[in-house]
């Protein structure tokens, strides 16, 4: 039996309901870095995977906060602080009511690697909270900032743990939660990043993400000898900042992103999506994407109730290009199916593990170039620590030099993660490039630093 196999069946016994989602990220890097474990045993010996998969602390508090009538309400905060090898922690806030500890430690652990592809000096962290910010007011959401944040503050530093934002939180989140830290320890630290410009936020933040996905898959595709996405029809799920910022660069280069979705139902255009209608609807009016069609009438909306079983309409639109930019496993097996029936020559996860292991593995034997999560979505932690070095050094960068030095890092992501792919005999795997290569730089810091 392999060291791999060993590894995944002691987890496996481990792993209960709350961790599920855990454990199908731990099981694909264990399987993928096999390679690296096999080759030299430095990393047995040292146990470095026993040490990596679980995390340094996982921090849970009680948020009490007062609604606009003055209700008691509560709600629960978590920190997951995973792997600070390579630098302070590093990673998103979330609030929704699907945050739970399992959420938190598998986001956390992709974290710590896709960090690490990054080239930047920093570890991997996730939290966030159940709260659900929609439907409530900004002195809502303002008052429940501000009591998250006199919890979350005693575990955060600019060189101990830098969070940002991710879904529910964005530049109005932040801000409060910056503001009520500043207020509580007297101290303009860059310990967030995310923030509003006004006072030490990046240009590009909202862009990065959804920029850095389409920077990537433009080098994949070079260097898999494929056509660019210029002129190509390309399908896009999501409504948020990823999704909205993929159609944008999209548009940009000249391709064709075709559809968006949300959580009612999808948008198929087959003109191009109305990117300037998609930003009204999502960013100022915050509605239900069923309003697009009553201003394009050609366009075809698709509420989810007409959803068909385990297939999302989105992926049955035939594409050269796709791009998950929604939630985990949304893209199943049968959805690739029908990306590879349509002739699909390409999948960028957006998204945080977006596509289910059989929908990977599928789309990989037939060729599909795949760019996984970890390396293909690090445009936003690239930006969030361009942000931290301009508070470091009290400079401000402009758009053009963020953008560039963006797509810079995102091109060096994806030739890192081939040639490593290519070293270890996985040639043109970009799962397996990804995990072996983000997995090393943690590892060896982790042995250089002892126990």
């Amino acid at each position: 039996m392999s060291i791999a196999e060993i590894e995944i069946q002691k987890f496996e016994r481990e792993s209960g309901d709350v961790n599920k989602v855990f454990y199908q990220a731990m099981e694909e890097v264990i399987y993928s870095i096999a390679p690296l474990l096999e080759s030299d045993p430095k990393y047995s010996k040292y146990g470095i995977l026993e040490r990596l998969v679980v995390p340094d602390r996982v921090i849970k508090f009680k948020v009490v906060w007062l609604d606009d009538n003055q209700n008691i309400k509560v709600n629960t905060g978590y920190r997951v602080q995973f792997n600070n090898a390579l630098g302070p922690y590093k990673g998103g806030l979330r609030f929704h009511p699907s945050v739970n500890e399992g959420i938190l430690k598998f986001l956390g652990f992709e974290q710590i690697l896709k960090n690490s592809l990054s080239g930047l000096p920093i570890g991997g962290a996730k939290g966030g909270s159940d709260f659900d910010p929609k439907g409530k007011s900004d002195f809502e959401i303002m008052k429940f900032c501000s009591a998250f944040m006199t919890e979350l503050h005693k575990y955060i530093g600019p060189r101990i743990d830098i969070p940002a934002g991710d879904i529910g939180v964005g530049g109005r989140e932040i801000g409060y939660l910056f503001g009520e830290y500043k207020k509580i320890t007297s101290s303009y630290d860059g310990v967030l990043t995310g923030k509003p410009y006004i006072f030490g936020g990046s240009l590009m933040r909202p862009e990065a993400t959804g920029y850095g996905a389409v920077y990537f898959t433009e080098k994949m595709l070079e260097l898999e000898g494929k056509e660019s996405l210029v002129g190509k029809i390309c399908t896009v799920s999501g409504a948020g900042n990823v999704a909205i910022h993929a159609i944008e660069k999209l548009q940009q280069i000249g391709a064709i992103p075709v559809t968006c979705s949300d959580s009612q139902g999808m948008i198929y255009d087959s003109r191009g999506i109305d990117l300037e209608l998609l930003k009204v609807l999502k960013f100022e009016r915050r509605t239900s994407l069923s309003e697009y069609v009553k201003t394009h009438l050609e366009a075809q909306y698709t509420p989810c109730s007409e959803y068909q079983t385990n297939i999302h309409p989105v992926w049955d639109i035939p594409c050269y290009a796709a791009f998950p930019c929604a939630t985990q496993n949304e893209l199943c097996e049968a959805d690739a199916q029908n990306l590879i029936t349509n002739g699909c020559v390409s999948v960028t996860e957006g998204a945080n593990m977006p596509s289910t292991p059989e929908a990977v593995a599928l789309l990989q034997s037939h060729k599909i170039c795949f760019a996984p999560a970890k390396a293909a979505n690090a445009g936003g932690v690239a930006v969030s620590e361009f942000e931290m070095s301009q508070n470091a050094s009290m400079q401000k960068w402009s758009f053009e030099k963020v953008d560039s030095k963006l797509k810079e890092t995102m091109q060096q992501i994806c030739t890192r993660v081939a040639l490593t792919a290519k070293d270890y005999g996985v040639e043109g795997n970009y799962v397996d490039g990804a995990n072996i290569a983000g997995f090393k730089r943690v590892a060896d810091a982790m042995i250089a630093e002892g126990i």
